[in-house]
């Protein structure tokens, strides 16, 4: 069997959805703690421009810029850090144990690194991809017609999707197992289950986001409330109270951390190297992501974009479906101020959406977004941020969307 070694994890970047006002101080910087004997927390210079961020399983880390490259660092000692040329047109970055997944614009996968296994071998047609996730002697990418595909290897049935192949949203890949977010809002999970890992607890209902540890997993309810499985001699499942006010989990090796609304980190389980300690000064974060030993958290660049004015008076008072398919209904409070407009935006501050709803009267209105770009193709899975703006006024928010 492939996996014999010491088994992994990976965890799953923010798939989940809030509105929350957000201002420009943001600079797209990376914040990395916990073991470091690799160099898997030394993250390269410049430390600016990245919107996405991905983590090894032992000793190396990823992150993706907003010019389209990934940058890899870290233990390379298969390769997993050595990005092949042409470094360019990413759109998403995920690690395995010993290899790197590269989404590309076209929608095909480029991996690298240790690939024993199979694990980087994307099957054909290599094509209409939406997300990815690496595990430790396999990996998993979710289809634009919500199907998964799995590959490497599958010694615990791993990458052997559950029929049926349907309607996913999201995924992630444990050490020896794979998790996958359902559009009603169930999980579903498959491979190895030593330690309940793919056993979801009831009322298996009302996520909106779900990350794999190496034997464990974190689920994030529509509450903001978080939910934990599998594995816990470390306390990994043991979320801290208050349960509330979570937007996005990701799942270690022995430990778990979560963004909160306020932008804060929380992460909590095994801590010898200082990987559940909290990131000190501990605010504007947008995503974060768990390493075996190590964690990472992204600030998110707004720069172009610009904030909320003070006590905006036009700001979105509610978003649905949660989590979101093909279209996102806002519910807006306006003024009355004339003309309305909505501009979408990615994390890198790239419009990618322009919307003019003419002259609104003051009150309530509800307002919708297909997830097209302007040229009416799908936008593919990641963060995207809305501003509403009109004549009189200006309002950013952020929006974590799973297209």
């Amino acid at each position: 069997m492939c996996a014999s070694a010491a088994r992994w994890t990976r965890s799953l970047l923010i798939f989940s959805i809030f509105c929350a006002e957000v201002s420009a101080q943001e600079d797209g910087s990376i914040v990395c703690w916990g073991r470091n004997d690799w160099g898997q927390c030394d993250v390269p210079s410049p430390n600016s421009d990245f919107f996405a961020i991905a983590e090894g399983g032992f000793a190396h880390s990823a992150g993706l810029r907003s010019d389209g490259s990934i940058a890899c660092w870290g233990s390379n000692a298969s390769g997993q850090c050595t990005v092949p040329e042409p470094n360019e047109g990413f759109i998403s970055v995920a690690s395995g144990a010993h290899h790197t997944l590269g989404l590309r614009e076209d929608g095909s996968i480029l991996c690298w690194g240790w690939s024993e296994c199979g694990q980087c071998e994307v099957p054909s047609p290599n094509q209409d991809f939406l997300s990815m996730a690496g595990g430790y002697g396999h990996s998993v990418a979710l289809k634009s017609d919500s199907s998964v595909v799995c590959w490497g290897d599958n010694g615990y049935g791993q990458c052997d999707v559950p029929a049926p192949n349907e309607d996913f949203i999201a995924i992630d890949a444990g050490d020896q197992f794979c998790v996958g977010l359902k559009a009603d809002g169930s999980v579903v999970c498959w491979g190895y289950n030593g330690y309940g890992q793919c056993v979801v607890p009831s009322p298996n209902d009302d996520f909106i986001g779900v990350s794999a540890g190496r034997d464990h997993c974190v689920g994030l309810k529509s509450d903001g409330s978080i939910v934990c499985w599998g594995r816990n001699d470390w306390a990994q499942c043991d979320v801290p109270d208050p349960n509330e006010g979570f937007v996005a989990v990701s799942g270690g090796g022995f430990h778990s951390i979560a963004l909160r609304s306020d932008s804060s980190v929380v992460a909590w389980g095994r801590n010898d190297y200082g990987q559940s300690l909290e990131p000190s000064p501990n605010q504007d974060f947008s995503q974060v992501a768990c390493g075996y030993f190590h964690c990472l958290a992204l600030h998110t660049n707004l720069t172009g974009i610009g904030g909320s004015q003070p006590d905006p008076t036009m700001v979105i008072t509610s978003l649905s479906p949660n989590p979101s398919g093909a279209s996102i209904f806002m519910t807006v409070q306006a003024p009355s101020c004339g003309s309305v407009w909505m501009e979408i935006f990615d994390i890198s501050g790239r419009l990618v959406y322009l919307s003019d709803f003419g002259s609104l009267d003051q009150g309530r209105h509800s307002l919708s977004w297909d997830g097209a770009d302007r040229s009416g193709s799908r936008v593919p899975a990641g963060v995207y941020l809305v501003r509403l703006r009109s004549d009189l006024d200006s309002s950013v928010s952020s929006l974590f969307v799973l297209i």
